[in-house]
């Protein structure tokens, strides 16, 4: 038992003594979660065929991690280049528990040579606090980054996202290059931080961004911004509609403290070429109005031409944010329509509106135009189905009148009918009797005689009718008047 404990004190008396040798030889070595990192032990000259290796704590026969006798084993690998008299050894995946001290050793007859190795393992994302900066495209950003006095010599970089194990590797631009594209670099020693500047900003630059300072030993320091480019506009952006002949007006608030800068409306797809409308037509009038900090632009007689985008401002920089961008578009008015509309449904007035120099609001004019189209179409529609309608009841009752009429007509037909048949028996009868007393009897009391044969006669066919009685009279009175 005493044996053993003397052994363990020799060996860590042996260390001890190897260290302070090799003190000043204190290998650091960083690395992040997830990651690998390579251990580059060194050896002097005459040790190109010993025996290498990697330990931690005590470096028993327990905590070797790999041999050179051994090229991998678990997470370690091993390579020695015996030319350059450097033994490797990577780590691969890194752990938070990999962290803490290991030894280079070198196998020999004797104490082994060791050297120390202090591994930092930090976490692979970065930071717990961001700054958050907004701008304009085409517009400039600077980030500024401190560092400690410890590092005013050290490698300053910057990149994108927010993985410290790979930004150096990946830098948009480091304090070698100082200049790179759109990309910016200055070292100020004296205020201890560098700046990086961003030129023309597109939205394609926005994203989180790593001001890195590269440690000689250890982790790398890290600053995070998170930059959001947003698209050049205005205070406002709409759209506007107006009528061909007609005038329109353009509101357009501005800033209070530009009320005595220069006010003015330009045409263009974009703010770079558009052109001044305000000293090249005679039809755009222009008035301000300071209490409410806006101006507006009234065309006096839209044309045809005048379509397209415009931007108002008081701001001749063009300053993002300053402008407000209006799209014009124009409609023609159809009189024509409106005319046969008021000739069709006189009961219905079409009254065109007053458009007064206000903006046009697009919502409105939508209602207008459907009661409009509803009085041009639906109206006519409707009195045409009432009119259809009415004739048709008026020519069912007419034909129920016309069949009434003809049957009575039949029945007309058929009495007189029957009436003539009996009227010339009659009178054939009555003749017969006139003629056989015409020669012994007076014209008077002829007709006395047939009105006494008639009456006989009628009440047996006609039912005492006396007008065909008057009848038979009169035609035997003038037949006694002829001869």
């Amino acid at each position: 038992m005493r044996r053993w404990r003397l052994q363990n004190l020799l060996f860590t008396l042996c260390i001890a003594l190897s260290c302070v040798r090799s003190a000043a030889e204190l290998i650091r070595v960083s690395g992040y979660e997830g990651r690998e990192v390579q251990v580059s032990c060194p050896y002097g000259e005459g040790y190109e065929s010993y025996e290498k290796y990697l330990c931690k704590n005590d470096c028993g026969s327990d905590d070797v991690l790999i041999k050179t006798t051994e090229a991998k084993k678990n997470r370690y690998s091993i390579h020695d280049d015996e030319q350059n008299r450097v033994f490797t050894v990577t780590i691969s995946d890194l752990r938070r528990t990999d962290a803490g001290k290991y030894w280079c050793g070198v196998t020999r007859t004797g104490k082994d040579l060791y050297t120390e190795v202090m591994l930092e393992v930090g976490r692979d994302s970065c930071c717990d606090h961001s700054t958050k900066v907004q701008r304009y495209e085409e517009s400039s950003v600077s980030f500024s980054c401190p560092y400690e006095s410890e590092y005013q010599n050290s490698l300053k970089y910057i990149c994108r996202g927010n993985q410290p194990s790979t930004c150096l590797q990946h830098a948009l631009i480091s304090s070698d290059t100082k200049q790179k594209g759109q990309f910016t670099l200055t070292d100020d020693m004296e205020s201890r931080k560098f700046t990086v500047t961003i030129t023309s900003l597109t939205q394609n630059n926005s994203g989180s961004y790593l001001c890195g300072v590269h440690g000689n030993t250890g982790l790398d320091v890290f600053s995070a911004f998170e930059l959001e480019v947003k698209e050049w506009c205005c205070v406002m952006s709409h759209k506007l509609s107006g009528f061909v002949g007609r005038p329109v007006t353009m509101q357009c608030p501005y800033p209070p403290h530009h009320k005595d800068n220069r006010k003015f409306l330009c045409k263009g797809d974009h703010r770079k070429n558009c052109k001044d409308m305000m000293t090249s037509q005679s039809r755009f009038m222009l008035q301000e109005d300071v209490a409410s900090s806006s101006f507006s632009v009234t065309i006096t007689e839209l044309k045809a031409g005048d379509a397209g985008t415009y931007w108002c401002g008081s701001d001749s920089q063009w300053s993002a944010g300053n402008y407000t961008k209006i799209q014009l578009s124009l409609d023609f008015q159809q009189t024509s329509t409106v005319m046969s509309t008021i000739n069709v449904v006189p009961t219905f007035t079409v009254v065109e509106p007053v458009r007064s120099q206000a903006t046009p609001i697009p919502g409105k004019e939508i209602k207008d135009a459907t009661l409009f189209y509803s009085v041009v179409f639906i109206v006519p529609a409707l009195l045409l189905i009432l009119t259809f309608a009415l004739v048709i009841i008026y020519k069912y009752k007419c034909y129920k009148v016309r069949g009434a009429g003809g049957n009575m007509n039949r029945n007309k037909t058929k009495t007189a009918e029957t009436e003539e048949v009996i009227s010339v028996s009659d009178i054939y009868q009555n003749q017969d009797v006139v003629y056989s007393k015409q020669r012994t009897s007076e014209p008077q009391s002829a007709c006395q005689h047939h009105d006494d044969a008639g009456e006989a006669e009628q009440d047996s066919v006609y039912q005492n009718d006396t007008t065909t009685d008057d009848i038979y009279c009169n035609q035997i009175s003038i037949i006694a008047n002829r001869r």
